[in-house]
């Protein structure tokens, strides 16, 4: 069976920027995290998935088919979401889906239907009258009413309350349960480590790293250590370091660890992600 999405070689060049040589493979059934800070190139691979940015070169591959061979029927199994997306902000989502549903001759308006009520959605308010989270609650009830089988998700839980985030998080947790593939974006790490299956990261343009969550975590472990300057073979094993208020903390790949014989403890997502991106001197 082929894969929810193979991207091969993907390169997009800017003035100031460059999306070099990006591959990766999205396994079926599986919440992958996609992680970096910002500028380095996460908004620019998910466009040019969708065809809303014409990448330099690369392959890019949805069930195995190219975009461009069956665009019209592989753009109905996906569904995108993101949390600057936009609306007729005084239209009435009665009329906004009427508009959607006419693209998709697979419209299941049971499941529309359904996703009103489980998201107490009522269609005669306008975007404009929506919070946040409604808003990616309706985007969501959109795409589950095309049967999208694949969710490119860009940022979706950026700005939410606790409470907001954390019910889209269980949705997000049901649908991977029913077999759907999700490409998640975002900058609350804390999100990934209670959904994602697998983690992609990108720094600098180059995703530098595809593995289950655990096994990404599990690579590297966390030292802390006070003021005094440390001896010069072990600052080499650091890859990266970041100030406390007593001294400051560094990161290290779990092997060297292991033979430093250093004090350490496991790293979670998100220290292992400020400490790759971020050395102090």
């Amino acid at each position: 069976m082929s894969a929810p999405l193979e991207v091969r070689g993907l390169t997009k060049s800017y003035p100031s920027f460059r999306l070099e040589d990006v591959s990766f493979t999205l396994t079926e059934g599986h919440i992958c995290g996609f992680i970096g800070r910002n500028g380095a190139g996460k908004t620019t691979t998910l466009h040019s998935l969708l065809g809303l940015l014409a990448p330099d070169a690369g392959e890019i591959r949805f069930w195995g088919q190219p975009l461009r061979e069956d665009e019209l029927s592989i753009r109905r199994r996906i569904g995108f979401l993101s949390a600057g997306m936009s609306f007729y902000p005084r239209k009435k989502l009665r009329t906004i889906t009427q508009v959607t549903a006419s693209f998709y001759p697979g419209w299941d308006g049971e499941t529309y239907r359904s996703c009103l009520d489980r998201f107490a959605l009522e269609e005669d308010k306008t975007p404009e009258a929506l919070s946040n989270g409604m808003k990616i609650k309706y985007l969501l009830t959109l795409a589950l009413s095309h049967r999208a089988d694949l969710l490119i998700l860009d940022e979706p839980t950026s700005g939410l309350d606790p409470i907001s985030r954390e019910e889209l998080l269980e949705i997000f947790l049901r649908l991977r349960d029913e077999g759907k593939t999700i490409l998640f974006s975002t900058h609350i790490t804390s999100d990934l480590e209670k959904t994602a299956d697998d983690i992609l990261y990108i720094s600098g343009g180059k995703i530098r790293c595809q593995a289950p969550l655990e096994e990404f975590t599990g690579s590297y472990a966390l030292a802390e250590f006070g003021r005094e300057p440390l001896p010069p073979e072990t600052e080499a094993l650091l890859l990266g370091r970041r100030r406390t208020r007593d001294g400051f903390t560094g990161l290290l790949r779990i092997a060297d660890a292991e033979r430093s014989g250093l004090q350490v403890r496991p790293a979670t997502l998100d220290e292992v992600l400020i400490h790759l991106e971020k050395e102090e001197p």
